[in-house]
């Protein structure tokens, strides 16, 4: 598949002509050949977007609306499009793909619902004949990255709120999915966005450097919002920083699964389970630590390997739970962090590393703190154990991270449960339920170095608008001089 960049409406080649392969990680042919972008082209999407920008943010909220709920619409309807070609890009199962663009159009419609809630307010004034307004107003360009493990879902996330709240967008696609991520801006424009509202930019893994500087310093651009890992999400923000623009960022994860002694755990097993292995544990909420305590320890850890060892593994494109992981770096950093683990004392009951890009739900335990996978995040099918003695060492360890975006704590005392929760550093906790779980209407976002700020709902709408103070007065108001 051939793909361009898309700017102010048309399917355009990079200026200087360039391109790059995306290789499909099971087959390791070519699944798609992209445009690669460079400055001139952030320039030429950023004067699209800006162009468009006084139209669009003038239109109305239900306009807005009904152009949003057409795009959620035209989305779900070209599922069997993005299951092809994000497939082939990401190297996921069709059932991952389906979620995405189910939950995908899911945040267009809520987003399309925001549009009459980005309200202001009326404030006293200690002036007289004074009248004094909170108003929020769409800011202008906003620049968008997103990932390619949840690649739907996350860009989509990245231009929902900002178009709704008036701004118009440049997406940054993933150098990992392109093809699925310019589909997005084909099918939202093809839905009657006016021209220059979206623009998609791809650009070759080489190039991001050029490219997101770009995006970031120029002058028209606004705000940027990012979604990936918190080492290249420290470097935007530090940019972004020196520009004096906000940034919204969502980054890694270490997420915590707490099993307390009065756990079902049964329960907690298929909590697990889902939460750690869902599309080969590449989600920044994936389950990668589970902190059990010791007196339930054992009959945790032996349901919990069996479940592992059950759960079917292969060629995406098969009736399988895990799929391919993105590339062979990939499961070679697992195979180290696994064997790291091993040499310093840790037991692995369930799966391993291969020798391709397709590898089992893997499961270690007895792991401690001088293990790298205890800290590091695997972003893979593997996840660790880690038995501790009571509540108090279960929170210490549970916080015992520099990430802090999701968490879990199962128990059967759901008071003590809300309790553990609440102590739990995590910009996101669920009691009895797995730490992988979006909804489009949540706030959802991490502390530490998970990043900083809220997509989702009303709370970002705060995130995509300016809050003005504005006045009006006495035009015969008494002045002292």
């Amino acid at each position: 598949m051939d793909i361009g960049l898309l700017i102010d409406g048309a399917a355009v080649g990079a200026a200087g002509g360039a391109t790059f392969d995306r290789i499909d990680p099971v087959t390791g042919t070519v699944a798609t050949r992209a445009a690669a972008a460079g400055s001139a082209d952030v320039d030429a999407a950023v004067e699209a977007a800006a162009a468009a920008f006084p139209t669009w943010s003038e239109l109305g909220p239900n306009a807005r609306r009904t152009l949003l709920l057409k795009a959620a619409d035209a989305l779900a309807a070209r599922t069997e499009d993005f299951v092809a070609v994000a497939v082939s890009e990401t190297g996921a199962t069709a059932p991952w793909i389906g979620f995405n663009v189910m939950l995908a159009a899911g945040m267009l419609r809520e987003a399309a619902a925001m549009t009459t809630q980005i309200a202001g307010e009326i404030i006293p004034s200690d002036k007289p004949g004074t009248i004094a307004m909170a108003v929020r107003r769409p800011v202008g360009v906003i620049v968008g990255m997103a990932p390619w493990n949840a690649p739907v879902i996350l860009a989509v996330r990245a231009i929902a709120m900002p178009l709704a709240c008036g701004n118009t967008v440049v997406l940054k696609s993933s150098e990992l999915c392109p093809a699925t991520h310019r589909l997005i801006g084909e099918v939202l424009n093809e839905a009657g966005l006016p021209k220059g509202v979206l623009n998609v930019v791809s650009h070759a893994a080489e190039d991001a450097p050029e490219v997101v500087s770009a995006l970031i310093a120029h002058p028209k651009v606004k705000r940027i919002n990012f979604t990936g890992s918190t080492r290249v999400g420290r470097i935007i923000a530090e940019q972004a920083g020196r520009h004096l623009k906000p940034v919204l960022l969502e980054l890694g994860g270490k997420a915590p699964f707490v099993v307390l002694d009065d756990a079902d755990i049964d329960a907690a097993v298929a909590g697990a389970a889902f939460g750690a292995f869902l599309n080969q544990g590449q989600i920044c909420m994936s389950t990668e630590r589970i902190v059990v305590d010791g007196k339930v320890a054992d009959e945790f850890v032996a349901k919990f390997a069996e479940k592992a060892k059950s759960l079917p593994y292969g060629d995406p494109r098969g009736h399988v739970v895990l799929g391919a992981v993105v590339d062979r770096a990939a499961v070679e950093r697992v195979d180290e962090l696994i064997a790291d683990a091993v040499e310093k004392g840790a037991e692995l009951v369930a799966g391993g590393a291969t020798p391709s890009t397709i590898m089992p739900a893997t499961v270690l335990d007895r792991v401690t703190p001088d293990m790298r996978i205890y800290s590091e995040e695997s972003f893979g099918p593997v996840v660790c154990i880690l038995r501790v003695d009571g509540i108090e060492e279960a929170v210490r360890c549970a916080n015992d991270t520099e990430y802090g975006l999701s968490a879990s704590v199962y128990g059967r005392d759901v008071q003590r449960a809300l309790a553990v929760a609440g102590r739990i550093e995590s910009g996101i906790c669920h009691v009895n339920g797995p730490t992988v779980h979006d909804e489009a209407h949540m706030p959802f976002g991490g502390v530490k170095a998970s990043g900083y700020g809220r997509f989702g709902g009303k709370a970002a709408i705060a995130e995509f608008t300016e809050l003005r103070w504005i006045t009006i007065e006495d035009p015969h108001q008494h002045y002292p001089f």
